[in-house]
């Protein structure tokens, strides 16, 4: 068996940023604050108890004869939890501590299966495609380039190596789920009978001036409309895959 431990998972969850697992997992924090996640656990590695993972099994998830090692878990819990906790701050909701443990092990067991699928459906990364998740992660970090994204890591003590190894294997991921998806844009019909649902509901609560004209919201009604069919899509392929696999979590 290979447990998923070191520098492959040190990345992980920066470059998962915008990636499919992340959002089926609830991950919404920026490129950024998951680059200072990476570099904070090295200071952090030794305060499992105080994060709340005391007592976990060095092997916290096996998926298809492949382990996920606790060190791995580690940064995805935290990942979250620092997530978790700046929501508690805008909402004022306590964080459920043990639904984060459990989404952490979610994200990383589907991470797995999707990078299972497509090494076996034969799927390789390219130079090329390594470079356009680098340049999406700018984008969302703020910055310019992906030689920025190379440096913003090296001040963190991640080589780019590194970065471009985890880059890849986001970058084969996606391209796994290009393959098994297919989204359709909503016609302005659609479109248009959401907008009348939302006026509606904003007239329910007493709110219709605030509702903005139909143009003026289109563009975001398209857009979440777009993401939620690709994210139903993308949740049935990984069910798919837990039925047809062997999934143990631990925790």
């Amino acid at each position: 068996m290979n447990i998923r431990t070191g520098s492959s998972a040190k990345l992980s969850r920066a470059l998962l940023a915008g990636s499919v697992v992340a959002m089926l997992a609830l991950a919404g924090c920026s490129a950024e604050h998951r680059t200072e996640d990476s570099a904070a656990k090295e200071s952090t590695e030794t305060a499992a108890p105080e994060a709340g993972l005391e007592g976990l099994p060095d092997v916290v998830a096996v998926v298809n004869g492949e382990e996920i090692g606790l060190d791995e878990y580690t940064e995805a819990y935290e990942s979250q939890m620092s997530q978790a906790e700046a929501m508690q701050q805008q909402s004022g909701q306590e964080v459920d501590q043990d639904l984060v443990k459990q989404q952490a092990a979610e994200l990383l067991v589907n991470n797995v299966l999707l990078t299972q699928a497509a090494a076996d459906a034969g799927i390789e990364a390219t130079d090329e495609g390594t470079d356009k998740v680098l340049e999406e992660l700018a984008a969302q970090a703020g910055l310019g380039s992906v030689d920025e994204v190379i440096a913003a890591f090296d001040e963190h003590g991640v080589s780019e190596k590194e970065v471009r190894e985890d880059a890849a294997g986001q970058f084969v991921i996606d391209e796994y789920v290009e393959e098994k998806t297919d989204v359709a844009e909503p016609t302005d019909a659609e479109l248009k009978q959401q907008y009348e649902q939302l006026v509606e509901q904003s007239k329910a609560a007493g709110g219709e001036a605030e509702v903005p004209a139909f143009d003026d919201v289109k563009a975001q009604l398209k857009e979440q409309t777009v993401s939620q069919d690709r994210n139903a899509q993308i949740q049935k392929v990984i069910d798919g895959l837990r039925e047809s696999g062997d999934v143990e979590i631990k925790i």
